[in-house]
């Protein structure tokens, strides 16, 4: 073991996913399991910085596994930018002896852990994010619920839909990523996907594919909207207006962060929380837990910042395929 951690602490920040408790479940009792003393702080960075720090033994985190969000709060912290809080929050964890630092969150949860590594602290950070946008990684933890939970309200507003032959616009977070739009809307078989990496704005192709999905018999119409698109309300006024076809927006929103995690959500969170501390434990700092390849992997921060990711070209160019409508069908 490195001789210069003994202790470590986990912090959960930016926004919360679902997941985050298992691992932070994993971190403690691994950590503990090593012979090390394990902090948590609360509410992130800003948390950090206030001390809000307090010590975790295996029963702090009994029956947390199923549960959502995290039971050590987030917070976002924009003042972490400033170098003068990366040390101060450097020393604060040298005051309490937390010489090692789990931090669970999104690429801007990253770098702030870059910056503690280079204060001297140990860090190593995992990919806590619905948004499924983190390049260095094929999961982050709290997509699968996430979007698990877009799909099930998707299939419950398809009911009320066909029962007023009705279009709905739907939609779903991930902030400038469309992997929960593109996801949820294949599983729940949605009319037309939206999302901000190959939306066009062309709303003429939209009302187009309705009005040849009604001309076929077609009774209900699913339109899935990534939040990086946007404009559902509008959107929903002008296909309205353009069809005569009744039109409702509905936007999922913060449902999407909550819920108990789905089983996948449980184990690879706690798998990665089992890889971050014996990261920490082996002497590693400035890492990030990555899921690739069927494997859990490792990453310098920096090098996973500057990694690109698009969507699935396969899915994406899949959902089109299964949305089309053959000439044939329109001839009948």
């Amino acid at each position: 073991m490195s001789e210069q951690v003994k202790a470590i602490g986990v912090l959960t920040s930016g926004g919360d996913a679902p997941g985050m408790n298992a691992a932070i479940r994993a971190v403690v009792r691994t950590a503990i399991s090593y012979g090390l003393k394990v902090y948590g702080i609360q509410r992130g960075y800003a948390g950090l910085l206030n001390e809000e720090i307090i010590e975790m033994k295996s029963i702090s985190v009994s029956d947390i596994v199923q549960l959502g969000g995290t039971i050590l709060y987030t917070a976002r912290c924009p003042e972490f930018k400033e170098v003068e809080n990366q040390k101060k929050a450097a020393d604060i964890c040298r005051k309490h002896g937390i010489d090692g630092l789990v931090v669970i969150g999104g690429d801007g949860s990253f770098q702030g852990g870059s910056r503690l590594s280079e204060q001297g602290i140990n860090t190593i950070c995992m990919p806590g994010t619905i948004d499924l946008d983190i390049a260095c990684t094929e999961y982050t933890i709290g997509f699968d619920t996430a979007v698990n939970t877009a799909m099930e309200a998707i299939d419950k507003l398809r009911d009320t839909s066909e029962s007023h032959e009705r279009c709905s616009i739907v939609e779903v977070m991930g902030r400038t990523a469309g992997y929960i739009a593109l996801w949820s809307g294949i599983a729940s078989g949605a009319e037309c996907i939206l999302t901000s990496e190959e939306f066009s704005g062309n709303v003429d192709k939209i009302v187009e594919r309705v009005m040849k999905r009604r001309a076929i018999g077609k009774k209900n119409h699913i339109i899935v909207n990534a939040e990086g698109v946007g404009g559902s309300q509008e959107m929903a006024k002008i296909i309205e207006h353009r069809t005569g076809i009744e039109t409702r927006a509905t936007i999922l929103g913060h449902i999407q962060r909550g819920g108990n995690p789905t089983c996948r959500d449980r184990v690879y969170a706690s798998a990665m929380g089992t890889k971050a501390v014996e990261l920490l434990y082996n002497g590693k700092s400035n890492r990030v837990v990555a899921y690739r390849d069927g494997d859990f992997v490792d990453f310098d921060i920096q090098e996973a910042a500057q990694m690109k990711k698009g969507l699935d070209p396969f899915l994406y160019h899949m959902s089109h395929r299964l949305t089309s409508i053959p000439d044939r069908d329109m001839e009948n």
